[in-house]
């Protein structure tokens, strides 16, 4: 049985909490469980954490400040995140990074958010989930001040270029590809660099509910993207990179599995 593992799922967000249970369950039918629930700013990783409480092995999450929250964080943030860090499901810090593609928060606080998370998972030994939109100098100058004190790191959601690939590799970071590789429109960059990822740092995810494949066939009803189409995107994956699809599974799975510090045999039932 190929198994999977979505290691980002913005559960709750309105166009899924309501329909959590059954996301879940569908999900599973297709071999894709557990789900990493991501928490992108504190009440949200505290909604995260007790949505995780309600479905032990099938979920478990992230706690942290994404760079468009960053204006938000405080001296007082870090005590919270050490705090909420601590809860058995929480198996990373994050999403934090940079983002200076919309700037929702000024860059300034931006990095100032980003290396205070970065510390914390420095001191808690805790893997951190990393966000970089067109911030890729200052995003490596950062993750190169903490890098040998952090246990793992990941860049979801790599669109980057193959420079920028290179530079996140000698960084011995994991890279997360998500659907983006599906895309004729944008993707086409990304699908041709996905042969570059080595075996040990590649992992998937949806990053549901956005980033639906475009080129599934049949197109889903739905634009929402559901962790369930999760082998469609590595059965895409395994394409470009001309390699057997069972054998891209295991290497995400098992990639996934370390880096976030899961048991080995997990249910996909509640």
């Amino acid at each position: 049985m190929t198994q999977h593992i979505d290691i980002a799922v913005n559960l709750l967000s309105p166009s899924l909490i309501d329909k959590c249970g059954d996301i879940i369950e569908q999900a599973a039918k297709q071999h894709v469980s557990p789900l990493i629930v991501i928490g992108s700013e504190l009440d949200e990783s505290r909604q995260a954490i007790s949505l995780c409480e309600q479905y032990p092995s099938q979920l478990f999450c992230t706690t942290g400040v994404h760079p468009h929250y960053a204006s938000q964080w405080t001296h007082a943030s870090a005590d919270t995140l050490k705090q909420l860090a601590k809860q058995s499901s929480v198996v990373a810090i994050g999403e934090c990074g940079l983002d200076y593609n919309r700037d929702f928060s000024p860059r300034d606080k931006q990095r100032q958010a980003f290396s205070a998370q970065l510390e914390i998972a420095c001191e808690l030994q805790m893997p951190v989930y990393m966000h970089c939109r067109d911030a890729h100098d200052d995003f490596i100058a950062i993750v190169n001040q903490y890098r040998a004190d952090l246990p793992n790191a990941v860049l979801h959601c790599f669109t980057g270029t193959k420079a920028e690939l290179d530079a996140c590799l000698a960084e011995n970071l994991y890279i997360g590809i998500t659907g983006w590789i599906c895309d004729e429109r944008r993707g086409q960059a990304l699908a041709d660099l996905v042969k570059y990822i080595p075996n040990n740092r590649i992992m998937v995810e949806t990053d549901a509910p956005y980033l639906l494949p475009r080129s599934m066939r049949p197109k889903p009803k739905s634009s929402k993207n559901l962790p369930q189409y999760l082998p469609y995107i590595v059965e895409s994956m395994a394409k470009l990179r001309s390699q057997d699809y069972t054998e891209l599974a295991q290497h995400c799975y098992q990639n996934s599995r370390v880096f976030f510090n899961l048991p080995s045999t997990i249910s996909g039932k509640k």
